[in-house]
């Protein structure tokens, strides 16, 4: 008999251990284990992440970015032929997605904030971003003071949905805000006359004006509620795949192909209107592509 308790007991520590060892599996042992390394990315964040046709791959700055991350993955686990899988998903829904392992690491326009953190890790900025907001030139709006008695639409999900409520309690105006499912709906709010304006980062803004084809009847404000430092979410506590995404961006960075890539998407024609976001390097990005830093926003 105690024999039989001692065996019991024996086996209760192992299967204990082998489970832990499962359920904590590292994420480059899951994509080798499984063949296929999975990216979230968007369907409309131009020119970000998004598709261009039915089924489409997902294509933008970001996503070339995770691209370069894959392989070097690739690299790392010595899978060659390691399948690149996109999923397309939503500010509402990337974290969970992230946390559930549906996806292995999300790329598109997330700001690293100190709130998400708790959830989710960040790769080093890829993109600093101005939060500010687009109108109508025939508006008469100049200035965020002058959503007094507005309507003003932003995206669910996003960050500035958190900057607009502090800015309507601290500053005691009246606005009513309308929460678009995406970028592109939300920008319709405001192109239909049921907003005002559309509070978002400049490039995504830039991105919308840009594929209207009446870039002259919009404008983007210059003030920002805050600067957005823009990363890539991956599972917390992964020591072996941050080392990855991290040194793949800071080399990327050092050898310049970030700059590059940011001429190739925000300064030149892009798929597939040809359409150009005339959105020249901030001083801010400047010193990002120098130096990435990581660092969240409140």
């Amino acid at each position: 008999m105690k024999n039989r308790n001692r065996f019991l007991a024996a086996f209760s520590v192992l299967f204990i251990a082998a489970t832990t060892q499962v359920a904590h599996a590292g994420t480059l042992d899951t994509i080798k284990a499984n063949g296929v390394i999975n990216i979230g990315a968007r369907d409309a964040s131009i020119p970000f992440s998004y598709v261009t046709a039915s089924g489409g791959k997902p294509m933008g700055y970001s996503v070339d970015i995770c691209n370069k991350i894959a392989e070097a993955v690739k690299a790392r686990i010595g899978a060659p032929n390691l399948k690149v899988n996109y999923t397309v998903v939503t500010p509402a829904n990337r974290q969970a997605l992230i946390q559930n392992g549906t996806i292995d690491i999300e790329c598109s326009t997330a700001t690293n904030t100190i709130a998400r953190q708790e959830q989710v890790d960040f790769s080093p900025t890829v993109f600093e971003a101005r939060e500010t907001a687009v109108v109508m030139k025939s508006s008469g709006i100049n200035s965020f003071a002058d959503f007094k008695g507005k309507t003003v639409s932003t995206t669910s999900g996003s960050t500035a949905v958190q900057l607009l409520r502090a800015f309507k309690s601290k500053n005691d105006i009246d606005v009513t805000f309308l929460y678009g499912k995406d970028v592109p709906d939300s920008f319709l709010m405001l192109s239909a006359g049921r907003a005002s304006a559309f509070v978002q980062e400049d490039a995504l803004l830039a991105g919308q004006v840009a594929n209207t084809g009446n870039a002259n009847d919009y404008k983007i404000l210059d003030g920002d509620f805050q600067t957005q430092p823009f990363a890539f979410m991956f599972r917390k506590n992964d020591p072996e795949f941050r080392k990855v995404v991290d040194s793949t961006i800071r080399q990327m960075a050092s050898s310049g192909e970030l700059a590059q890539l940011y001429a190739k998407w925000f300064t030149q024609p892009i798929p597939p209107k040809n359409l150009n976001l005339n959105l020249p390097m901030s001083a801010a990005n400047a010193a990002n592509f120098k130096n990435p830093g990581s660092t969240g926003v409140q």
